[in-house]
């Protein structure tokens, strides 16, 4: 955690709040590596939908360290890994929007999106009906990502 001492946090970014309280379900940190952690997504697209974010406040890949870009990877891998066991999704979208346009919501901290897809999901249910269908209350999906991020340690 010396990672995070050494970095300023932005008092209003959530990611960065985040990063400086203790995990639990407020926050919804499932994992801290060295460099970055996962965390829930308050806002899911589908249950066990997941962020993969560095502790480094920035909005461009071209200024994280390579240690940071691996261990992103790494735990956006492990995330699939025990999101494939935890829910037998059908696939997967992983990936990231840089910038506002583009489409992120917190477009000054980047973050890596692992979002498990079934066929027939109502991901499309936000933009035509400005409605979301989860079936599994995020404490659940909390405590189950939690508890099985922890077996692999």
């Amino acid at each position: 955690m010396q990672y995070i001492s050494e970095h300023k946090s932005y008092e209003n970014c959530v990611f960065c709040v985040a990063a400086g309280l203790e995990d639990c379900l407020e926050n919804l940190v499932v994992h801290r590596g060295e460099y970055t952690f996962a965390i829930l997504n308050r806002y899911p697209y589908n249950n066990g939908h997941l962020m993969i974010v560095p502790y480094q406040h920035c909005d461009s890949l071209s200024v994280l360290a390579e240690s940071t870009l691996n261990e992103m990877m790494l735990l956006t891998t492990t995330a699939i890994k025990i999101l494939s066991e935890l829910y037998h999704p059908q696939g997967f979208n992983v990936g990231m929007n840089l910038g506002t346009v583009a489409g992120a919501g917190i477009a000054e901290h980047l973050h890596m999106h692992v979002v498990p897809r079934w066929g027939g999901d109502a991901s499309f249910m936000s933009v035509v009906g400005q409605t979301r269908v989860v079936p599994e209350d995020l404490s659940e999906s909390y405590q189950r990502i939690k508890t099985a991020w922890q077996k692999l340690a």
